[in-house]
């Protein structure tokens, strides 16, 4: 459940929510609606947003293995999921365990790391051209947390 609806609720298990809890709660169910619409605008045009990324990609690495382009797009494809999941949740720890199930060494095991940026960053960028400056600020601190625990950790080690 969102945290910060769940926690009002803990707060008015044997009470009526105060005036100030419920400007709060209303705000909160406000902003889960525009969380949901954002989520489901990502799941709608996964393939659209994709394609150019994957398009931009093979031209960016022509030389490259195609399995080696295919899996890092499906590592970014999953990415784009678990940001979109945790920020309809509005929980940076569910991102965070979900990308630590499964992101940690694998970049450096394929040693894709400027593979994994350029998907990053044309992803980036594809989801700036689609998505308004509002849904961009929600959906930001999960990409931000996922790009830096993919390239920016990959980048240290």
């Amino acid at each position: 459940m969102h945290p910060e609806i769940e926690a009002l609720l803990d707060r008015a298990e044997n009470r009526f929510l105060k005036g100030e809890e419920l400007i709060l709660f209303k705000r909160q169910i406000a902003t889960l609606s525009q969380r949901l619409k954002i989520y489901e605008f990502l799941r709608e045009k996964e393939a659209s947003i994709f394609q150019p990324v994957a398009n931009k990609l093979q031209e960016t690495f022509p030389d490259e293995k195609e399995e080696t382009l295919e899996r890092s797009l499906k590592h970014w494809l999953l990415v784009l999921r678990y940001c979109a999941m945790a920020m309809l949740l509005n929980d940076q720890n569910f991102l965070e365990q979900r990308l630590l199930d499964w992101v940690s060494g694998i970049v450096e095991a394929h040693q894709t790391t400027k593979i994994e940026a350029t998907v990053c960053n044309l992803l980036q960028t594809r989801l700036k051209e689609l998505l308004s400056e509002q849904a961009r600020a929600i959906l930001q601190p999960f990409f931000d947390q996922a790009k830096s625990m993919i390239i920016d950790q990959g980048n240290q080690e």
